[in-house]
């Protein structure tokens, strides 16, 4: 059940999705390969005055074990997102709005479960998702996120979702590529890269990741974090950073909520 929210900043939920495992020369283009690498996948749960907002879903077990099983899928039954959510004390019919930061296999799997929500999306991410290049194909093989009953809300350009909670085009891994960003009052503002940043080396040495439809997009996607970062002074949040994530504050504890 939904909780009464009255505070200045929102309370910001990390929810622990389970791990994946690519090799290095993925995480950062053609560097050190042969290395595999196991990474996090999370979601972010906003608990805002005026929604309750998921930003990406993680991945679906059977699917990846089906499709990708050479990405090791760890995940137990606690890290699906209707016991993440449990975590933070809600259930997923109580999400409002649903948002991916992209829609690739590893940021959709829970959102089939989210059926009252509505689906905020980029437009052009939405027609690449469907009639995906040849090369996106494996990225774009979860498609369960275009579920019976889904209800888009097609947008493009930088986005504020509800007030303080803002959307930036950061294209390059994907067409649509999104990142999020939480202004906060009291504690610090937090940048969620998705996978326009897999990494603070990527970030610190400008260096994509394998996985891109355009990789001059990529190097303005994560200039434009960079930017973010200081002119919003907010801490950030990139997508693949294991050793980081360790020592993150996961559901039930949250950020924000004073």
């Amino acid at each position: 059940m939904r909780s009464e929210v009255t505070m200045s900043d929102p309370k910001v939920y990390l929810l622990d999705g389970g791990t994946l495992v690519i090799d290095e020369s993925d995480v950062h283009w053609h560097i050190n390969a042969g290395n595999p690498v196991r990474f996090p996948v999370y979601s972010v749960l906003i608990e805002h005055p005026d929604a309750l907002i998921l930003f990406d879903t993680g991945f679906d077990l059977d699917h990846v074990n089906k499709v990708l099983p050479f990405e090791l899928p760890e995940q137990t039954p606690e890290q699906t997102i209707p016991a993440q959510l449990a975590k933070a004390g809600f259930a997923p019919e109580d999400v409002d709005i649903v948002v991916n930061s992209h829609f690739h296999f590893d940021h959709v799997g829970g959102n089939k479960y989210l059926t009252n929500a509505k689906t905020l999306v980029h437009k052009e991410e939405l027609r690449h998702a469907k009639v995906p290049e040849p090369f996106e194909r494996l990225g774009y093989s979860d498609l369960t996120f275009d579920h019976a009953g889904v209800s888009y809300t097609p947008i493009s350009g930088d986005y504020e979702i509800v007030p303080g909670i803002w959307l930036f085009e950061t294209p390059g891994h994907t067409i649509g590529h999104y990142s999020l960003l939480v202004r906060m009052e009291q504690e610090k503002s937090m940048l969620f890269c998705g996978d326009a940043a897999y990494t603070h080396t990527t970030l610190e040495k400008e260096w994509i990741a394998g996985f891109h439809l355009d990789p001059t997009k990529s190097v303005e996607a994560i200039r434009r974090l960079n930017y973010l970062a200081r002119t919003e002074d907010a801490d950030v949040y990139p997508s693949h950073d294991l050793e980081p994530f360790l020592n993150w504050k996961l559901a039930p504890e949250y950020y924000g909520g004073k």
